[in-house]
């Protein structure tokens, strides 16, 4: 063999192995980021900014926060260098440690104040481990609302006196099948021989009066004529089984004041929704869920769906984060590559106090920088700090608009009314 032979052959089994060290280079950088990678990421820049905190004369014995493995504990929280604590016996009941992360811009206290002196003492591990949250039995575990559901301000109702009292049980029996007149909710109501206030049936109870009701509008439309008469047939039938007699408004009034509302409605419904697109790695669907859970997000009920809860117990999420859920449901999420997510504030379920716009575009601002991504409305333009600032602007002229008609953000007059 020639000298030229073999240096053509070498040669080529260059090519060929630079070919095939390019095609892994590609194969890795376009595979989808998943959460190991980010946590091991978060380590190495966490363990870098620790060592620029404490300066180069730190020796080898000062450590951080990050020299240890603190683990998310129930309970009680841990500070190296402190002595352990319980936290459930200084508040009466179980709390629970959140996991290391990121602190919760969304939820800095509204005073805008910090705690310089904790600070002082601490000045890693403050940054290192979120405070603790208190979980008490009331969020775990729903108690049934007994309040009532009917409200003459969105709803036809039709008193249904007695002549005597009537016992839970029998006024469940009676119960219509369908709780809905064509497309409105239906509802029964009474009062108990011991209280003043309206309720849903309840079995061991005896009620001395009755009220049956409809809503006018929701999002399917107006209370129509059609709706009205199956109202009235409903509400009929229901009455002769219980022995009760009801009184109904006039069906013209009560389709014109339906039609009023709606018109209201329509004008002033609002679903604020961003969407985060990968500016050039996709994402998996744990590096996705990892990330947001730093901002207050937690697993929904569906596949592909995080929420962050209100404040308080049954009240509508906050906000709503979603991706595609047949990747959230694959064999291999990791291998799922996600190239966008939406995010969504439903802005009439959702109280004024709770500041959800502002929490809504700082969460979307974090995880465009965290995860190389950029925020787009859904048309795919992105959005600017002007644009963002004109439709917070709007926000608020909704908000009030929505006071005014005793219709507030959150309420549940407004989250049956815009459902």
């Amino acid at each position: 063999m020639s000298s030229l032979q073999i240096s053509l052959a070498i040669i080529g089994g260059l090519v060929l192995a630079g070919v095939v060290a390019y095609n892994a280079w590609i194969t890795r950088k376009s595979a989808p980021r998943t959460a190991r990678e980010s946590r091991r990421d978060g380590a190495v820049s966490t363990a870098k900014n620790s060592h620029q905190r404490l300066g180069p004369g730190a020796g080898p014995d000062a450590r951080t926060a990050t020299d240890e493995r603190i683990d998310p504990l129930l309970g009680e929280a841990v500070v190296p260098g402190q002595p352990v604590e319980p936290l459930a016996a200084a508040h009466g009941e179980p709390v629970l440690a959140e996991p290391i992360g990121r602190s919760d811009p969304v939820g800095v206290d509204a005073s805008g104040a910090d705690s310089g002196a904790d600070m002082a003492q601490a000045p890693v591990v403050a940054e290192t481990l979120r405070p603790p949250v208190q979980v008490t039995l009331q969020q775990m575990v729903q108690v049934p609302e007994k309040r009532a559901v009917l409200d003459a301000l969105i709803d036809v109702i039709a008193p249904m006196p007695l002549d005597s009292p009537v016992s839970g049980e029998a006024l469940l029996a009676a119960m219509p099948a369908t709780r809905r007149v064509g497309s409105k909710p239906f509802a029964i109501e009474g009062v108990r021989e011991d209280s003043d206030d309206w309720e849903m049936p309840r079995p061991g109870q005896r009620y001395r009066a009755l009220q049956a009701g409809v809503q006018l509008a929701n999002r399917s439309g107006a209370l129509n004529d059609i709706e009205f008469s199956e109202f009235v047939v409903k509400t009929q039938a229901y009455a002769d089984a219980v022995g009760a007699m009801p009184d109904f408004p006039d069906m013209r009034a009560e389709v014109a004041r339906a039609r009023e509302l709606d018109a209201f409605a329509s004008a002033h419904d609002a679903q604020l929704g961003f969407t985060l697109r990968a500016r050039r790695v996709a994402w998996s669907p744990g590096y996705v869920a990892q990330q947001a859970s730093q901002w207050g997000f937690v697993p929904g009920a569906l596949p592909g769906r995080m929420v962050v809860p209100g404040s308080q117990g049954g009240q509508a999420p906050v906000l709503s984060l979603s991706f595609d859920p047949q990747a959230a449901m694959a064999d291999d999420p990791e291998q799922s590559a996600l190239r966008e997510l939406s995010l969504l504030l439903e802005v009439t379920h959702v109280p004024r106090s709770e500041q959800a716009f502002q929490r809504l575009r700082q969460a979307a601002a974090a995880l465009a920088q965290a995860m190389d991504g950029v925020v787009t409305d859904d048309a795919g333009q992105a959005l600017t700090e002007e644009a963002m600032d004109r439709i917070g602007a709007d926000l608020e002229t909704l908000y009030d608009a929505l006071d005014s008609r005793d219709l507030s953000a959150g309420s549940p007059q407004a989250r049956r009314l815009f459902s």
